[in-house]
């Protein structure tokens, strides 16, 4: 058993120090990937539904049966049905996501301000992605996850992630600004 297996042994026994540890690892990620995705409800933050999933994972983590490489797709994917629960109650109260009209436009703010600008910039692009392209651009290229990872997380096949990944990279790629594209070559 290796220390990452420990470590989420020791979780499931209650360990807080092991918790700690396993948040460190996992927290920024995920509400990183949280908001590449259409939550439909401007009243859930990515990080208030982070907040939720690290609690479900507590009660649950009894229930895990698995080792520490899939302990990320395990979380992601109590996130991901967190996400869509939200997404469906957004749907039934009518509300709609934000405003994607100006996809093809890049920021070209110069200051500090540029880099939220860019962050928006990118939400708004991976949100125009078909939504498992977009989840698994998230999982793979925003948060990191491998492709077993990515799979577990999103429920799907590990045919299916090396799919979309290819699929939704080929999309941005269209979607990309002819002279971003000309001078990163």
């Amino acid at each position: 058993m290796s220390d990452d297996d420990e470590l989420v042994a020791r979780a499931k026994r209650g360990d807080a120090e092991a918790w700690r540890a396993l948040y460190r690892d996992h927290a920024g990620r995920l509400v990183v990937w949280l908001g590449t995705r259409p939550l439909g409800d401007a009243a859930v933050s990515a990080e208030d539904l982070a907040a939720e999933t690290w609690l479900v994972a507590a009660e649950k983590i009894h229930a895990f049966h698995g080792d520490s490489g899939e302990f990320a797709g395990w979380l992601f994917g109590i996130a991901r049905k967190l996400g869509s629960n939200v997404h469906r109650r957004s749907g039934r109260r009518r509300t709609d996501p934000a405003d994607l009209q100006h996809l093809d436009q890049h920021p070209t703010i110069p200051g500090p301000e540029a880099e939220t600008a860019v962050k928006d910039w990118v939400v708004r692009l991976l949100a125009s992605l078909p939504p498992r392209e977009r989840d698994v651009i998230g999982c793979r290229e925003v948060v990191g996850l491998d492709v077993e990872a990515t799979a577990t997380a999103l429920g799907i096949s590990s045919v299916a992630v090396r799919v979309a990944h290819h699929r939704g990279l080929r999309r941005l790629a269209a979607r990309m600004p002819a002279e971003r594209i000309s001078a990163d070559v």
